[in-house]
């Protein structure tokens, strides 16, 4: 278990259109220390959060209105207006069929969290974010996180660039 303050120079932005939700992830954060919060209701309203708080992580639920989860990351990882396309995403969603899981991926989150939420389980993404970032890849009609989570045996010739995208330096 991380020691407390383990987050304090973290900003996070929750965006998270449940009230309780938002409160329930504020509380695990601050529990490990995080000084630094911003909250956002929907994707819209988190845009300009992103624009102007700038987090380190956002967390994210899937379904919002007028803007949701999903549409969110796409902008955040597309969108010529993002600020920040490298900024990790841990998506929260009470659909965890492994279909969602493999949607949201394919959108460019680099972890996702089935509801109801832990601290634990919560600690364990931002551990996953921080301390084992996956390179970013950029496909045809992909740009996000290296999908792949462990190496596995490829029969065919290696078309990645040997130089691939690499993530700015958090401040």
């Amino acid at each position: 278990m991380a020691q407390t303050g383990y987050l304090s120079r973290i900003r996070f932005l929750i965006v998270e259109d449940n009230a309780f939700s938002r409160t329930l992830i504020r509380r695990i954060l601050v529990q490990f220390g995080a000084l630094d919060i911003q909250e956002a209701r929907d994707g819209e309203t988190a845009k300009t959060e992103i624009k102007n708080f700038k987090p380190d992580i956002i967390v994210v639920d899937w379904m919002m209105k007028p803007t949701d989860g999903m549409e969110l990351v796409h902008w955040l990882r597309e969108s010529k207006e993002s600020p920040a396309p490298f900024t990790p995403v841990i998506m929260v969603s009470a659909f965890s069929h492994i279909a969602n899981v493999m949607q949201a991926r394919d959108a460019g989150i680099n972890e996702f969290l089935a509801k109801p939420i832990s601290a634990k389980s919560l600690l364990a993404r931002i551990q996953a974010v921080i301390e084992k970032p996956r390179q970013f890849v950029r496909a045809d009609a992909y740009f996000g996180p290296d999908r792949r989570r462990r190496p596995l045996p490829h029969p065919g010739e290696e078309r990645r660039d040997e130089d691939p995208v690499e993530a700015p330096q958090a401040h």
